[in-house]
């Protein structure tokens, strides 16, 4: 029997496919606002509903609801990294971070990914799939209703490459700041990516005012291309092009994400050459301490390098700030949670 993702509609959408199982409009306009304000699991909690319509609801278009699989929480800062379950049994992580200015979260995208940056733990494996838009929501949402806390920033920034996942991922965007559903503001969302430049260009006609950052990494083509095999696809040239076209089209500062690898990118040479790069760019950078992986021999910059490259960049009238490690105490880094949960279970 065929059946429909119904939580990755919009509710005019909605309305359009119960239509065609002659449910009148304003059945989709509750099932809608159970499943995006009540952020409820099942058609069983939604009350005012009758039972045996959802009966039918549930042959027809079954819920995307993701299970907890685990979660640490971390004693320092209050992070929480959970891990879901997906209905094909795929796992993916997301984390709470807890800020004096709101409750950020971080999703994923996509099960793994191709983009095999070589710091990363997320990218060992490869990618397995996409993550459907509903799959991205619901992380916001099992955290919003497992935290009981209101999320009021989301950064698009865990496992995948959000640009990879193009479709779905804005998707999502519309769902996720539409004003009958949890209505969070564009401006409160950031999407990183490795740069692919058309979709960087895509992305700046969609008309949304989202942040922008770039996973950077580098000062030039021959270091970024070290750390990140896209760079041998998309020279750095391309990719600031297509990001300062982004900052043409939105006006919204950009953001570049630079993870220090010790003894590779984060010498006094590559933060003078790093200023040139962005120098008269409206930009902030955020200079990330590399997490280091078992698999890979990369190590953290000590924290007067850190302090020195940043002391540069500052000295050159550039907006920095280095990132506040929450979570270390749990291992939070980008999939580090999933990749030892996998081999735990495949033992």
């Amino acid at each position: 029997m065929e059946t429909f993702d119904i939580k990755s509609l919009l509710e005019e959408e909605m309305v359009q496919e119960l239509k065609a199982l002659g449910l009148p409009a304003f059945r989709a306009k509750q099932i809608y606002e159970w499943l995006h304000v009540k952020l409820v699991t099942s058609y069983d909690e939604m009350t005012n509903i009758p039972k045996n319509l959802r009966e039918i609801l549930k042959e027809k278009c079954p819920i995307t609801s993701l299970v907890q699989a685990d979660a640490l929480h971390s004693e320092t800062d209050g992070t929480v990294k959970y891990l879901f379950r997906l209905k094909d049994d795929r796992v993916i992580e997301s984390v709470l971070m807890k800020y004096h200015h709101g409750n950020s979260v971080c999703i994923s995208s996509q099960v793994g990914c191709r983009m095999g940056c070589k710091f990363c733990a997320s990218t060992i494996g490869g990618k397995e799939r996409d993550l459907l838009p509903s799959e991205m929501l619901d992380q916001i949402y099992r955290i919003q209703f497992l935290s009981g806390e209101r999320v009021s920033n989301i950064v698009v920034m865990g496992t995948g490459e959000p640009l990879d996942n193009y479709d779905n991922l804005i998707r999502f965007l519309h769902l996720i700041t539409n004003d009958k559903g949890l209505n969070i503001s564009a401006r409160n969302i950031t999407v990183s990516t490795c740069g692919i430049p058309a979709q960087i260009r895509a992305f700046a006609e969609e008309g949304l005012p989202i942040t922008l950052a770039l996973s950077l990494h580098a000062p030039n083509n021959e270091i970024r291309k070290q750390l990140m095999p896209v760079a041998s696809q998309y020279s750095l040239k391309e990719v600031m092009e297509a990001f300062l076209y982004y900052y043409k089209k939105t006006g919204r500062r950009l953001t570049f994400e630079y993870s220090l690898v010790n003894g590779i990118n984060d010498e006094e040479e590559h933060a003078k050459e790093l200023s040139k790069l962005v120098k008269g760019i409206n930009c902030h950078i955020n200079l990330i301490p590399v997490n280091p992986i078992e698999e890979r021999d990369y190590r953290k910059s000590d924290s007067k390098k850190i302090q020195n490259f940043k002391i540069i960049l500052e000295k050159n009238r550039i907006n920095v700030t280095i990132r506040r490690e929450m979570g270390t105490d749990i291992n939070a880094a980008c999939g580090q949670l999933r990749k030892r949960f996998i081999n735990q279970n495949s033992l």
